[in-house]
């Protein structure tokens, strides 16, 4: 698997998101949180992924997307450790809920841990 995060494995449909918040299930890996959802695209992808952060936390535009953009950087380094054994397509939002600015060394481990409690818990 190639490390890319191309435009059509982004999470961007409004409905699924919707559907992703109201029915989606959650684990957490502090300051991470991941909301999934097994779900069919009609592209040929294994997953769709969209990262968020809280505006309550971060009233700066500038901190907001520092953080989307080292969260974005650990999924796209961690993808082939997580869709290796993925079975069914799933929608992901991953969300901080943290309230500092984060090192990339944090948001990486976190995110190897936040991926391994939902392999585990996704094939319990």
């Amino acid at each position: 698997m190639r490390l890319t995060y191309p435009k059509n494995e982004k999470l961007k449909s409004k409905t699924l998101i919707d559907e992703l918040f109201s029915s989606g299930k959650s684990v957490s890996a502090y300051p991470l949180r991941l909301v999934y959802l097994p779900t069919t695209f009609n592209e040929n992808v294994q997953a769709k992924t969209g990262v968020s952060v809280s505006k309550r936390n971060f009233k700066t535009a500038v901190a907001r997307n520092r953080i989307k953009r080292l969260m974005r950087e650990a999924y796209r380094l961690n993808k082939p450790d997580i869709f290796n054994n993925l079975s069914t397509p799933h929608a992901f939002m991953i969300l901080y809920i943290g309230k500092e600015i984060p090192s990339f060394n944090l948001v990486n481990t976190k995110m190897k841990q936040l991926f391994e409690k939902f392999s585990n818990k996704s094939q319990a």
